[in-house]
């Protein structure tokens, strides 16, 4: 017996699923849904745990159905190879926002064409973001938290009592990697 398997991800703690549920519910009769809550698309989508279970379940002649080619990962590596992974398992890969099924011929053209479209964006984003970030150094803003270790006195600490790394960052109760840079400033 075939099912259809739904597959739901929002990238932070702050949003939820409801919306690409209902969205799905609306359209088809879902056995079962796999929800991946506060998970960046970032993270490759076999490491996130609801979705290496979901492609575990799923078997040949199932379908599953995301809102939107996005959920199932940003680079287009990762999602060619997540759908190609399903569709070697006779598994059917259906988004919503596109709509078209991505088993076909057509639908894996538009995958492919989708994927590098999000990941151009994607690329864009993050040199608008370094470009914020250079223009507020020129303009000599702070960035980053307010430095709370004192370099100085754990690198004297450490010294003065021959302290190992592991020693010195229990004692002033930071992880050993603050130790190793303060003692390298």
């Amino acid at each position: 017996m075939t099912q259809t398997i739904a597959y739901l991800r929002v990238s932070t703690d702050e949003q939820n699923t409801a919306a690409q549920r209902k969205a799905i519910e609306d359209r088809y009769k879902v056995e079962r849904f796999y929800s991946d809550d506060g998970v960046s698309g970032a993270v490759k989508a076999m490491q996130r745990l609801e979705f290496k279970a979901c492609f575990d379940y799923v078997r040949e002649g199932d379908t599953l159905v995301v809102a939107a080619i996005d959920r199932l990962g940003r680079d287009t590596i990762d999602i060619l190879s997540t759908v190609e992974a399903l569709q070697g398992k006779g598994v059917s890969v259906v988004s919503m926002r596109e709509g078209f099924d991505l088993s076909t011929p057509i639908g894996k053209a538009m995958l492919t064409m989708l994927a590098a479209v999000a990941e151009l964006e994607r690329g864009n984003i993050k040199a608008r973001q370094m470009a914020g970030i250079e223009r507020a150094k020129a303009e000599g803003k702070a960035l980053g938290r307010v430095k709370t270790i004192d370099d100085a006195a754990v690198k004297a600490w450490r010294a003065e009592h021959q302290a190992s790394i592991k020693a010195t960052a229990e004692h002033f109760d930071i992880s050993p990697a603050s130790v190793k840079r303060a003692c390298a400033a």
